[in-house]
């Protein structure tokens, strides 16, 4: 199963979701299950790691941080089974790349495989403070889980 996670630039939220879903696959001794990326709508970072405030959060939870920052593409689309995105705005730009609604099935908000948290979008904490990153952390290990449950055989 191919799963990318999306948000706006590719450094905090959508890398913070690929890395803490390789953690959680590999905890489960399931990583040969699931391909995983994340991408951004924007090319801002583009070759770019994370930032290093979430990468700190992270590894302050024992999560290896890897990753290089990209713009998600069409191609994308057809790629991955999954695509997670992590707000309504990410949702809507991702949705714009599938004019003829081919794909839309794939595409779904993370929170809504939340089970814990009753956010609807996971929030930008880039500028924010710590606060912020801990927050987000704990939603996407709340919906990682969730996802792992639903689509692991």
């Amino acid at each position: 199963m191919k799963i990318l996670f999306v948000c706006l630039g590719n450094i905090c939220r959508s890398p913070a979701g690929e890395n803490i879903f390789r953690h959680t696959v590999q905890q489960a001794d399931i990583a040969d299950q699931w391909e995983i990326d994340s991408a951004g709508t924007e090319a801002w970072h583009t070759g770019k790691g994370p930032d290093p405030r979430m990468t700190k959060t992270l590894q302050s939870r024992s999560i290896e941080v890897t990753g290089k920052a990209r713009q998600i593409q069409a191609h994308d689309l057809e790629d991955f089974d999954l695509i997670l995105t992590m707000d309504d705005e990410n949702f809507s730009n991702v949705s714009k790349l599938d004019p003829q609604k081919l794909y839309a099935d794939k595409i779904k908000k993370f929170t809504s495989f939340c089970r814990q948290h009753s956010e609807t979008e996971v929030p930008d904490p880039y500028y924010g403070g710590q606060d912020g990153f801990e927050l987000v952390v704990d939603l996407l290990e709340d919906g990682c889980s969730a996802i792992i449950e639903t689509y692991s055989q």
